[in-house]
């Protein structure tokens, strides 16, 4: 594997079920690109120890990272795969390992699969720009093809960003290679400009696969956060209903305002303010499940109630003592109290449990 060469491109989308052939051509050049990227990073790595260049270990600390980011999700897909039985609801779990967050060390968090890998290949070209070190392609010919190669995947990330400012950087590289090639023709030595512009491409590459992802990250999150403002202000209606029957129909009823998510206003797209807003959804949210309880819950026990003194009746008429008088005038009484309206729910559970007892049976000898 050269260094021009890079991780492989991933099949399917998220959300989708990948084809099984995709997928295991897939998994079989991760794993040739894993070990070949090792292999670079190492030597890498060795170059760094050697050169003691400032600064240089902490991007190697950085690649290898990333490396192992890929190498854990990796492996997360070969168990999925399970040699491949893998239906399909397991190749829509491998698009989702694939496309979605890596997660857990903040340096990786917010990347998918594909734009760690791509970001380590990046992270590994910057490396042996700075170190002057390209351990499969010395001479400027080859150089040349890895820079031009570099400036093509710079563009189609700058594209993806949807930002004029990053269109104008990589244009910017495109022309500085331009004069290197101008350059070299007429026999100028430019291994010293050309090992910069390769450290300044690397770098452009990492920083636009890094923007990508927070930008797509970043559109995810109010996505997320518009559908859950949908649903609190689809709930909000119906709890409204809720409370007003409550307040209608049971005595002394809770006195808790209904939040409304309409006064947050619009869903924000700047990332420090949309935090700011999912945590007020998050508070509205739970208010309104506050509220909902208390409100249901007398409603709920009224019902409860009800239902109690209809099998308690049942059991009366089983145990004969329905017919009495005692226990037709509890009936009447924990009736009338449970229709009242609105209802006293101390005084209905008090008429019930009274009810309760009058329908007991009877001891021997009383019957």
């Amino acid at each position: 594997m050269s260094r021009t060469d890079r991780a492989p491109a991933p099949p399917g989308a998220l959300g989708v079920a990948a084809e099984p052939d995709a997928l295991l051509t897939y998994l079989a050049d991760l794993q040739s690109w894993l070990d070949a990227r090792r292999a670079d990073l190492d030597r890498l790595d060795a170059a760094a120890r050697q050169s003691g260049a400032d600064g240089v270990t902490a991007d190697v600390v950085l690649a290898l990272t990333l490396w192992q980011a890929v190498r854990t999700r990796a492996d997360e897909l070969v168990t999925v795969w399970d040699s491949g039985r893998a239906d399909a609801v397991a190749r829509e779990r491998m698009s989702q390992l694939i496309w979605g967050r890596l997660g857990g060390d903040p340096a990786t968090s917010l990347l998918s699969l594909v734009d760690a890998a791509r970001l380590c290949d990046a992270q590994a070209d910057q490396l042996a720009a700075r170190l002057s070190f390209d351990p499969h392609a010395a001479d400027v010919t080859a150089r040349f093809r890895a820079v031009a190669a570099g400036i093509v995947r710079a563009e189609d990330a700058a594209h993806a960003t949807a930002d004029t400012e990053d269109d104008a950087a990589v244009a910017r590289l495109r022309d500085r290679l331009a004069r290197l090639k101008s350059d070299a023709a007429r026999g100028a030595d430019v291994s010293g400009p050309l090992g910069a512009l390769e450290n300044d491409i690397a770098r452009t590459e990492r920083d636009l696969i890094v923007a990508t992802a927070r930008s797509r990250s970043l559109v995810k999150d109010r996505e997320r956060a518009v559908a859950l403002r949908t649903t609190l202000a689809e709930r909000l209606p119906v709890l409204t209903q809720v409370a007003e029957r409550c307040r209608r129909e049971i005595a002394d009823p809770p006195r808790l305002a209904i939040p409304d998510v309409s006064r947050l206003g619009d869903v924000p797209d700047e990332r420090d303010r949309l935090a700011t807003y999912v945590q007020r959804l998050g508070a509205v949210e739970r208010a309104m499940e506050r509220v909902e309880d208390a409100y249901t819950a007398p409603l709920r026990e009224r019902a409860e109630l009800r239902y109690r003194v209809k099998n308690l009746m049942t059991k009366a008429q089983g145990n004969g003592r329905a017919a009495s008088s005692t226990v037709k005038a509890g009936e009447d009484e924990a009736r009338e109290a449970l229709d009242a309206t609105p209802c006293d729910l101390a005084l209905a559970r008090h008429f019930t449990e009274q009810l309760e007892t009058l329908v007991r049976d009877l001891p021997e000898g009383h019957r």
